[in-house]
């Protein structure tokens, strides 16, 4: 985290096998599904090391599939006994740097919407049904492009603003016009008071002279994780 980690490859197999940091029950925070009541599963290990990246995701170990699912599963339930989540989000580190072709194949198959969090630099198949969310990321002060077999698929943009980080000062357009991609903005937390509220005016700004959605990390404001 915070650019501390190492850059990882991809790690090949069949999707019976991944590398896991949690697997919790929250509410998304951010971007589309904001709001609602979801399973997350943290994957371990990310291909960029960003100096912002708040996110502890090295500590991660070996899990199967089955119980990758059983502890979803688990997450699902409510105080009664009664499914109330139908929200999965898979997120990481990067999560298209692990084969979890199998794995949205088994939740869209127990009737979970399956939404995926990227920073748009690799590209897996994946079931059509999932939903892909991406949020670009800058390298030497240039934002990657988006992979070309990966774009037509992406159901929403999320760029990060701040006023403080090189960069991450606009919205560049990384294909979300030609495609049509809905485009949301989310204020970088940089853990300062006075640069935040920088970042937030800039995002306030930025959405509306450009039309976009403003994203608000919910969780932290409700300081769950």
């Amino acid at each position: 985290m915070f650019g501390n980690n190492p850059k990882r490859p991809i790690f090949k197999g069949d999707g019976n096998l991944l590398h896991v940091q949690n697997i919790f029950k929250t509410l998304q925070g951010e971007g589309p599904y904001s709001g609602r009541p979801a399973v997350f599963i943290r994957l371990g290990g990310c291909n960029l090391s960003c100096s912002f990246c708040d996110t502890e995701f090295e500590s991660f170990y070996e899990s199967s599939l089955e119980d990758i699912i059983t502890k979803v599963q688990e997450c699902s339930f409510n105080s009664k006994n009664e499914r109330s989540i139908f929200l999965v989000v898979i997120t990481g580190g990067e999560p298209l740097r692990q084969p979890i072709n199998l794995l949205c194949e088994r939740l869209l198959n127990l009737n979970y919407l399956v939404q995926i969090e990227t920073n748009g630099t690799l590209y897996q198949q994946l079931p059509s049904e999932v939903k892909i969310v991406c949020s670009p990321k800058i390298t030497q002060s240039k934002y990657h492009e988006i992979r070309p077999d990966l774009l037509p698929k992406i159901n929403a943009f999320k760029y990060l603003i701040s006023a403080n980080t090189k960069g991450y000062d606009y919205v560049p357009n990384l294909g979300q016009i030609i495609h049509n991609i809905p485009v949301y903005i989310q204020a970088m937390d940089d853990y300062n008071e006075e640069k935040n509220l920088a970042n937030q005016k800039l995002a306030i700004s930025i959405a509306l002279e450009h039309g976009y959605i403003l994203s608000y990390q919910l969780h932290k404001l409700l300081g769950i994780e």
